[in-house]
């Protein structure tokens, strides 16, 4: 990926521009020393004088009123703030047309910039002040005051705290007073220029000692360039926050948003006092020192899957490369393209207008529709769908192009929406709060409307990263997050009447993603590369966890790397230097989900005989219980040496009844309410006592004996038995009172529980019977 750039043989401006922004993809505004505000037409190549200023007036940092407000198209006039030299604030209007101007500070007017709401305008002067204005452009607050010029300004992500250069240090300061200030000593010369990413949260400098630093909001350096040969004059990060612009003296680079650099230009532009992206994050422009506009845009950008390569090699070209037999495709777009995606054989491409698919079977006719938003900040793929973010909504669309949903939360900021924090599979939609980052709203993908009962999933602490599996039925999906602590956890999206459980499955994990055709989950752990061959293992047999895991040394993709795919049995990992590096998994788990979902025991038996690994014979164990196959689970657990599960097992296999033998598994699984439910509903009375007996439950015990009335004599038998061997005396006044009573006879409970199996054995007779009649006729 690089930047083409453009300059004008001769300048338009006589003097340096000091400043650009953006009104839609093809216009700009430019300001200049010669006072004069330019507008730029892409389309027709137009360059037009919109208003000259007065002599006065040296322009220093122009910034346009936000165009969607809380993801709604702003419907307010366009308006832009200016800032000069001569200490005043002026807001002017599209046509050139200055509406308001007021002094705003002693000296120079340094930087103003809008929150992203519209709501306020911050401005920093020469003098020091940081001041506060409301949208007409009336004085609210002097948020700071400091014996040094302030030369760069930005917000936070929820507008609640600003972010501001002090010489050499930087500061976050909350907007409600007495709220704690944070400051730390950023770089080695003064700062020039920063900016804060709305979307991942990070934080950009550039200063005088020649290096660019990412900083996360808490003020920890992620990374730190080498020094340049001139100041960096000027920071900007992309609008989707994967990518940002560093200008310096003939000097503008492209990076990845964790630092490392994919591209160098080296124009003719003398100091790149100020960078500002398009709004659909293609075209970069620049305010050049020595009087030029310069123009960029994105090329030579790449996806990859399985045994295709896309190359974007020009605004409206792609180049599709099979590398298998070296064919070559070349599609071509009516507008720019603006987002691709490439995946479960499928490209997706958006442009300002439409949205094409192309199925990767044949790359010669796509499918075609309009889009109702041009901007489109996200694609995000599964097996039978894929879902589109603008500014506004999220879409999910079928690859025949047809609108299938539209998930509405409200007070959901959709602009700033990330690969991070949203997630799609076939059947659930997952999106984590912009709000509250601990909370997950959970969709159906087919209605848009929220799971179960419109509850959230709401974890203790912030989270990360979330991650749908991809196959399987919808009741089985599972969601993977890690959260601040880099605690790796999962959950089943739906409850199905029981308690919301989450598992930890891992600590330290920095990524993680799911596999593409079985639920196998892969990531980094504590400098391990690790593999949850069967994650969902924790829902069937909590022990089996450890036994399905493979770790192997992850110091070849250095630290901290990304994930980018896990597809068939590799794994493609990101390094911290921006390389991509490939690793393989073993193909036998992938090949052992795919036989147990299809219901092949044999062959899933014959896989694992063949591998001879512990892993695998764990994975079996596990699907096979989850499938409720107990000969196999029988084999499996065997295979690893747990004979007290292989004995329960048999004694499963050896219950009269379908209904006590669902609940006995239940049971081993741990979900002792749900067993308790099944025993009660299928009016197994005694066996549902006796769950509780053997877990010496025995409030839980007495309580059911006394309301069905029956075995009262049975759970105080068995009670005064485990007193006895233990040598205690009986406290529970319950037990005291019941005991006084009733008599306890064992002989007789022994004949009263060899009736309840001769019912229930007789009852199991009589429905296989009724069941056999009914499949003659």
């Amino acid at each position: 990926m690089r930047l083409k750039t453009s300059l004008l043989k001769e300048p338009k401006h006589r003097e340096l521009v000091s400043c650009v922004g953006w009104t839609s993809a093809d216009e700009l505004y430019s300001c200049s020393d010669d006072h004069q505000i330019l507008k730029w037409n892409l389309l027709s190549n137009d360059t037009s004088v919109v208003v000259k200023l007065q002599d006065e007036i040296y322009p220093i940092d122009l910034h346009w009123f936000p165009k969607t407000v809380s993801g709604k198209k702003q419907a307010a006039a366009e308006i832009f703030a200016l800032t000069s030299s001569d200490g005043k604030l002026h807001l002017v209007s599209k046509s050139g047309r200055i509406e308001k101007s007021v002094e705003a500070h002693r000296g120079a007017v340094l930087a103003g910039r809008w929150n992203y709401d519209g709501t306020a305008l911050i401005t920093a002067g020469e003098d020091g002040q940081l001041k506060i204005w409301s949208k007409s452009g009336m004085l609210r607050s002097t948020l700071a005051q400091q014996g040094m010029p302030v030369y760069s300004v930005a917000w936070a992500p929820d507008s609640g705290r600003v972010l501001y250069t002090s010489g050499r240090q930087l500061v976050v300061k909350p907007l409600q007073p007495n709220s704690k200030v944070l400051q730390w000593k950023a770089h080695d010369g003064v700062i020039l220029k920063v900016d804060w990413s709305a979307v991942n949260d990070l934080i950009l400098s550039g200063g005088e000692d020649c290096k660019y630093k990412v900083w996360d909001s808490y003020g920890r350096l992620l990374f730190s360039s080498a020094p340049h040969d001139y100041p960096i004059t000027s920071v900007a990060w992309a609008p989707d926050g994967e990518l940002f612009a560093m200008g310096s003296f003939h000097t503008l680079r492209l990076c990845d948003k964790t630092g490392w650099s994919y591209s160098l230009e080296k124009p003719s532009t003398g100091s790149l006092l100020s960078l500002c992206w398009s709004a659909d994050g293609t075209q970069l422009a620049g305010a050049c020192g020595n009087g030029h506009v310069l123009f960029a845009h994105i090329v030579e950008q790449r996806w990859e899957w399985k045994n295709f390569e896309i190359t974007l090699t020009k605004r409206r070209t792609m180049q599709v490369r099979n590398v298998l037999n070296d064919a070559v495709d070349v599609l071509e777009f009516r507008d720019r393209v603006i987002k691709a995606s490439l995946a479960h054989g499928h490209l997706v491409v958006t442009t300002s207008l439409q949205c094409y698919v192309y199925s990767a079977k044949n790359w010669n006719t796509p499918l075609i529709f309009d889009l109702k938003e041009g901007t489109v900040s996200l694609i995000v793929q599964a097996e039978r769908h894929f879902l589109l973010v603008d500014g506004a909504e999220v879409y999910v669309y079928s690859y025949e192009g047809r609108l299938i949903s539209s998930p509405k939360s409200p007070g959901m900021r959709m602009d700033i929406l990330n690969s991070q924090s949203i997630s799609l599979s076939n059947d659930t939609i997952a999106i984590r709060d912009t709000t509250d980052e601990r909370v997950v709203f959970l969709f159906e993908a087919q209605t848009g409307k929220a799971i179960g009962d419109g509850k959230p999933l709401i974890h203790k602490i912030e989270v990360v990263l979330i991650a749908l599996d991809q196959c399987g039925s919808s009741n089985d999906r599972r969601i993977a997050l890690i959260d601040k602590n880099r605690d790796l956890y999962l959950t089943s999206v739906r409850k199905l009447g029981r308690a919301h459980s989450i598992y930890k499955i891992g600590s330290m994990v920095d990524t993680m993603a799911w596999n593409d055709s079985a639920n196998i989950l892969c990531g980094i752990q504590d400098n391990r590369f690790t593999v949850w061959y069967y994650p969902s293992v924790v829902f069937v047999d909590k022990d089996l966890l450890p036994k399905t895991i493979f770790t192997k040394d992850s110091s070849e993709f250095s630290r901290p790397p990304q994930m980018v795919s896990y597809v068939g049995s590799q794994v493609t990992v990101r390094r911290v230097d921006g390389s991509l590096v490939c690793t393989a998994v073993s193909p036998y788990p992938t090949l052992l989900h795919e036989y147990t979902s299809s219901a092949r025991w044999e062959d899933a038996l014959r896989i694992c005989r063949f591998a001879k690994d512990q892993t695998l014979w764990s994975c079996l164990a596990g699907l096979a219980m989850a499938n409720r196959e107990l000969s196999t689970a029988e084999v499996a657990y065997a295979a690893i040496g747990e004979i007290d599960k292989v004995q329960y097992i048999n004694f499963i296999k050896d219950l009269p009844s379908k209904d006590s033998c669902l609940a006995h598994i239940l049971l081993f699984s741990g979900h002792v309410q749900e067993a308790e439910a099944t025993l009660l509903q299928a009016n197994l009375i005694y066996h549902a006592i006796q769950i509780h007996i053997n877990l010496y439950n025995w409030d839980r015990a007495l309580e059911l004996a006394v309301k069905y009335k029956t075995h009262v004599d049975t759970v105080l038998a068995h009670r005064h038995k485990f007193l006895q061997d233990f040598g205690k005396q009986e406290t529970n006044k319950r037990f005291l009172q019941y005991s006084e009573g009733v008599e306890v006879d064992w002989e007789k409970i022994q004949a009263k529980i060899e009736m309840e199996f001769a019912k229930e054995r007789e009852r199991a007779a009589n429905s296989s019977v009724r069941s056999s009649v009914s499949v003659r006729r």
